[in-house]
């Protein structure tokens, strides 16, 4: 095989997930995590909105577009969207959740960030901060699933395969 890891096919099972590997999927969860909570945070000040329901709006929004960002792939690879759906859920959720609690845990304790507005050098930094230590913390986490077949393992399932074609990835009634 010329992947990074190796498929056990009777088990789907990855043995060995590469740091390589990893670090793309968390780049995959970071990008829609940073969509998500810069969009939460804009649209919460816009409407003059407190500090906790624009935290909860980002923390959804940083799982829809995380969600969404897989599904696009996925939905290439041609799957019908009920499926595409089933993929993000199983490949992104203990992804974005440990980076979501990490991202607004860190927020939480900086002195001032929860209160620092979009136009404040605190409110970037601070956030910058969060996201980098979040993706360090959820790196080593995203190899610890995709090891396991579990993770972004199951979206990988999909890439090397041409639109229209037949899916390599677990059959719709399957669980992961």
């Amino acid at each position: 095989m010329d992947h990074e890891h190796t498929v056990h096919e009777h088990t789907g099972h990855v043995t060995d997930a590469s740091w390589t590997t990893a670090v793309q999927a968390t780049l995959h969860c970071l990008t829609g995590c940073a969509i998500g909570e810069v969009l939460g945070m804009v649209v919460g000040t816009a409407f003059g909105w407190g500090n906790l329901p624009t935290t909860l709006l980002a923390i959804l929004l940083a799982f829809v577009f995380g969600y969404s960002l897989t599904m696009r792939g996925v939905l290439r690879a041609g799957v019908d969207l009920r499926t595409a759906l089933r993929v993000a859920l199983a490949a992104d959720t203990v992804s974005i959740a440990v980076m979501e609690l990490i991202d607004n845990g860190t927020i939480l304790v900086w002195p001032a960030a929860m209160d620092a507005q979009l136009g404040d050098a605190l409110f970037w930094i601070s956030l910058a901060g969060s996201l980098a230590l979040a993706f360090v913390v959820t790196t080593p986490v995203n190899r610890w699933t995709i090891g396991r077949g579990k993770g972004h393992a199951v979206v990988h399932r999909y890439h090397h395969q041409g639109s229209g074609g037949q899916t390599t990835g677990p059959s719709p009634g399957s669980s992961w």
